[in-house]
């Protein structure tokens, strides 16, 4: 797997302050996407055992709240191999700390079972993951008043309690 960037500091991408982890490929190509490069699965450097322990010792401040994974897309099958044992490792080592997610992918279509980028590792990032948002960027519905979402049909999705069985979105 490739990353475009790894943002030390992220206050744009989820509560507080964050690190923020840019992973390149996306089969998704929105128009008016502000991370086209991150398109292309060769994009930026290859994600390595090195780069974990860098955003783990990145991670490691208290003022930091968590991690955020955008991309490019990081639900992607060939990404989920790579960021599945990752977010896992993650979680272990800071369970006061909470992992955000955007993803062009549905939630309660694409990443179910049978879905159409479901893997065997899809379940162990949602497992990771506290706050999903989902949904393809879409231009005609930009609104910047939104938090943390860039148009109106994307959602905040509190996955520890949607996957429990009570939905929980936030769309408005």
């Amino acid at each position: 797997m490739y990353y475009g960037e790894i943002k030390n500091y992220d206050i744009a991408n989820g509560p507080g302050v964050r690190v923020s982890l840019f992973v390149s490929g996306c089969r998704h190509h929105c128009r008016g996407c502000f991370n086209p490069q991150t398109w292309d699965f060769s994009y930026g450097n290859l994600f390595t055992d090195k780069t974990k322990e860098h955003i783990i010792s990145l991670l490691k401040p208290d003022y930091i709240q968590g991690l955020t994974l955008l991309g490019g897309e990081p639900f992607e099958p060939e990404n989920q191999e790579i960021l599945a044992p990752f977010l896992k490792d993650i979680s272990k080592l800071y369970e006061d700390k909470d992992i955000w997610c955007y993803t062009g992918y549905l939630f309660d279509k694409d990443l179910v079972y049978n879905g159409k980028v479901y893997t065997k590792y899809t379940d162990k990032m949602l497992e990771c993951i506290d706050v999903l948002v989902d949904g393809e960027f879409v231009l005609d519905k930009k609104d910047i008043t939104l938090r943390f979402r860039g148009s109106r049909n994307q959602r905040l999705i509190d996955v520890k309690k949607s996957r429990n069985g009570v939905v929980n979105y936030e769309s408005q």
